[in-house]
């Protein structure tokens, strides 16, 4: 079930400015670990390319076999639409897809799976409502539902605790520290560092660069967020790749 992901010497760009620059690391195989920094820091940009959904400008993710079905990537809500007529029952059986194909029918086994995720999620009898009518925190609870459906071995979230109630806050967490127990490697953007030292033992802070990563006590030293805080306010709108050449490959 566990997966190691390793970054080897990663930048990633929007035409040809660094948003993350030169990292390098390992997050190891069930480890369940937070990414923090200041705003502009490359945070969403990292784990979309750990998700595969940008390219590299040079360095690679390296996911070893690990396959595509096997990540299952929670983008901000922002960037998802909820305004196409959906079912929270059909956009949680979404989760399904990469065991039956995009093709086929589901199951009975499936139908009830999508039931089960309601409960653990704490929507039950919310199947039929359609997403449009939920509220954020609702909504936030259907896409877990949805993960949870996936059965991914790597789970990626990017800022999933944003603008949702401390209750679903709460329930959320609970979900995650249930996923990291059963030894899937965990890994999420966050910005509340109370709630990074209370329920993620590992961090990666970065600041476009990497400025530490390891123990979260460790890494969230005074001196580590001072330094991210000071290179995040320096940073030169119009700084370009430093001699990096072509697309770097992906694994």
């Amino acid at each position: 079930m566990s997966a190691a992901i390793a970054l080897d010497d990663l930048t990633v760009a929007y035409e040809r400015r660094p948003a993350v620059h030169h990292l390098s690391g390992r997050f190891e195989a069930g480890s369940l670990t937070a990414i923090v920094g200041p705003n502009g820091a490359g945070k969403s940009t990292l784990i979309k390319a750990i998700a595969g959904t940008l390219r590299p400008a040079a360095g690679r993710v390296d996911r070893g076999a690990l396959p595509t079905r096997e990540l299952g990537y929670l983008p901000q809500a922002a960037e998802i639409d909820r305004s196409f007529p959906l079912s929270v029952a059909d956009t949680v059986a979404m989760g399904a897809w990469r065991s039956i194909g995009a093709f086929r029918g589901l199951s009975r086994r499936h139908a009830e799976q999508t039931q089960e995720a309601l409960r653990a999620v704490g929507l039950e009898g919310f199947a039929q409502r359609g997403v449009g009518s939920l509220s954020s925190g609702q909504f936030q609870r259907v896409l877990f539902a949805r993960l949870l459906l996936q059965d991914a071995a790597v789970i990626l979230l990017d800022e999933p605790f944003t603008a949702i109630d401390a209750r679903t806050t709460a329930d959320l967490l609970a979900l995650v520290r249930v996923w990291h127990g059963q030894g899937r490697t965990v890994i999420a953007v966050l910005h509340d560092l109370q709630q990074i030292r209370d329920h993620f033992p590992q961090t990666l802070l970065m600041a476009r660069e990497l400025i530490a990563w390891g123990n979260t006590a460790t890494a969230l030293s005074v001196d580590n967020l001072r330094k991210a805080r000071q290179m995040g306010e320096f940073w030169s709108a119009d700084a370009e790749l430093c001699g990096t050449t072509g697309m770097g490959g992906q694994g």
